[in-house]
């Protein structure tokens, strides 16, 4: 107590010499300077007004998104406000929101936010920093896990009056804590006294956000009412934002219902990720022809991410790695892509396709050198051997089937009597899950792979379940495979530890869901997060995604630079897309 409350002083004393900024770059300068009046990519003058209605899927049980328990309403984040916000034609930039100016020394060991005193929560109180600490502690002790591993580094956090709140930093580099802070959620402190926060609850909590909370009914349908006293509405980062009087959504069971419903005019929009129903579904819509509903696709920027079938690598069936490349070389991507894509995807090469993220080829340079550095840690393949996903053409899969047949018989298993088994006897069989609203579609992609593993005697079966039970199959890591999609940003950091990290895979509700522990992979990440600059990061992040690859953690699926999306023709939108894609909270009722 005495060490933390004496370094809290030095931190005061320093800060005299540190001049607050607007803004907070990753790496490098803010591209937006002090006195912008709004981003970029918005329309200033967008009218406010009219009703926005979207669909979401699987249900809900409760308004608190910050913890595992429950599922929580779509929409949860219009309700409330973080300390900074991040622009969208940026890697990673953060502008101040309930914070209006931030100190940080040249080191970044430690970062202080100055409140705007104008903010308030929707009861009309103000936020202030006691506001800040209860809900860094709060959502780091009770919270999902990922706020354990994003405030792990956070030393202290103290309250300088009440519009200043200061967080100090353990020892080490850790560049991107101070913007991973900004994004963190204000709670109010006097709203969540005396309530469990990891319980449900379908009492909508007391934010400080754009919207709120004006009528639901759980598993069924929640609609958001502008806040037209909101205290930031005037705030550059808000200017040309939030433009809808009303955001309602409707809950369906599953993406063909949801599909005739759109085309009723129920909803408004939706994001087609099916390339089947975006080539198809659509195409005899009288008023898609007559201009009434608009189809288009709006490029972005962004890392694709991963997708893919996911091996639980607790599980024994799958502990090792030359049992999974096996699986993963019987996908036949082109086939799909054919047959049942329109060949609308690009086959996934990385854990970072459609970006500089992205590792290829061999390694070279300062890539080889900090792989290099891992001596006997690092597997020696991942140097001379780039993992690639070739196509299997035409007459082709019985010669790829061969090589995963290799494969299996170097992993002790053997095919008797048309089925495939280990050294004890006992055949390889799995469940692939998927959860009810997107099974429909997803089965006519797993049945065809499941088809090419029974070629290898593999017997797998699909477990179709509903969305709170397969969500806390999930959270406890009780499957043997299923389909998942990592995003990624320009800028990874401490998300890294969430998604790979060792410690991350024995924590319920993390995103570990492969179950990996490799300390090469937990050495990278933290040099992703130490990162003193952009060259440094993209090396780092290369060559997490080579030892990721050489892993084969999942099955890897297909991507689209490209977001496709549908709507009716209501809308008013800014001529700019930025780098990281289209915003709806940009657009405006025509």
């Amino acid at each position: 107590m005495k060490a933390a409350l004496i370094g809290f002083l030095l931190v005061c004393q320093t800060a005299v010499a540190i001049e607050p900024v607007h803004g907070l770059a990753m790496h490098g300068d803010v591209k937006y300077d002090t006195g912008f009046t709004h981003f970029d990519y918005v329309n200033p003058d967008a009218p406010k007004g009219g009703v926005l209605k979207q669909a979401s899927f699987g249900g809900f049980d409760t308004f608190n998104p910050f913890s595992v328990k429950g599922t929580p309403a779509p929409g949860t984040g219009y309700l409330f406000d973080t300390l900074m916000v991040e622009s969208l034609d940026e890697p990673f930039s953060q502008y101040g929101l309930l914070a209006q100016s931030v100190e940080l020394p040249e080191d970044r060991s430690w970062v202080a936010f100055n409140l705007n005193p104008s903010a308030r929560f929707h009861d009309g109180s103000p936020v202030t920093a006691q506001d800040v600490v209860f809900s860094f502690e709060t959502l780091k002790e009770k919270g999902i896990p990922q706020y354990r591993y994003y405030f792990g580094d956070v030393e202290t956090v103290t309250a300088d009056g009440s519009d200043r709140v200061v967080f100090t930093f353990k020892s080490g580099d850790n560049r991107e804590l101070p913007l991973i802070l900004g994004q963190m959620p204000v709670l109010s402190r006097k709203d969540w006294a005396g309530k469990d926060f990891t319980a449900t609850t379908l009492v909508p909590p007391i934010g400080s956000g754009p919207y709120q909370v004006v009528d639901f009914e759980a598993n069924r349908y929640v609609v958001y009412r502008r806040n037209p006293d909101y205290w930031a509405k005037d705030l550059p980062v808000n200017k040309g934002q939030y433009n809808f009087d009303e955001i309602r959504f409707d809950v369906y069971r599953d993406t063909t219902v949801a599909v005739e419903a759109f085309k009723a005019g129920a909803y408004d929009l939706r994001v087609e990720n099916e390339a089947k129903k975006w080539a198809t579904a659509y195409r005899d819509m009288p008023a898609l022809k007559d201009g009434r509903v608009v189809q288009k696709d709006f490029k972005h920027g962004l890392p694709s991410g991963m997708q893919g079938f996911v091996f639980n690598t607790r599980r024994p069936v799958f502990a090792d790695k030359r049992v999974r490349q096996a699986l993963a070389l019987a996908f036949d991507f082109k086939w799909s892509n054919d047959n049942l894509f329109y060949g609308a995807y690009k086959r996934t090469t990385s854990y970072f396709d459609n970006s500089e993220l992205a590792s290829s080829g061999l390694p070279t340079g300062a890539e080889k050198a900090l792989l290099e550095s891992y001596g006997a840690q690092l597997d020696p393949a991942v140097l001379t051997t780039a993992v690639t996903f070739p196509d299997i053409e035409n007459g082709k899969l019985r010669m790829r089937l061969m090589q995963s047949l290799d494969l299996l018989k170097e992993a002790g298993w053997t095919v008797q009597d048309g089925v495939l088994k280990n050294a004890a006897g006992e055949p390889f069989e799995f469940e692939i899950l998927l959860d009810t609203s997107g099974a429909a579609a997803w089965e006519r992609i797993v049945l065809p792979y499941l088809r090419n593993l029974k070629k290898l005697g593999i017997t797998a079966s699909v477990r179709v379940m509903d969305a709170m039970q397969y969500k806390h199959r999930l959270d406890t890591f009780d499957y043997d495979m299923f389909v998942f999609v990592w995003g990624q940003s320009l800028s990874p950091g401490n998300e890294q530890r969430y998604f790979w990290g060792s410690a991350a895979a024995d924590q319920p509700g993390s995103y570990n869901f492969a179950g990996i522990k490799d300390s090469v992979i937990d050495d990278l990440i933290e040099r992703i997060i130490a990162a003193k600059d952009r060259t440094e990061l993209v090396t780092a992040t290369r060559a997490l995604d080579r030892v990721l690859l050489h892993g084969w953690y999942v099955v890897p699926h297909w991507y689209s630079p490209e977001t496709h999306l549908i709507y009716w023709n209501k809308f008013g939108m800014p001529e700019t897309v930025p780098q990281k894609g289209m915003s709806l909270s940009t657009w405006w009722i025509k």
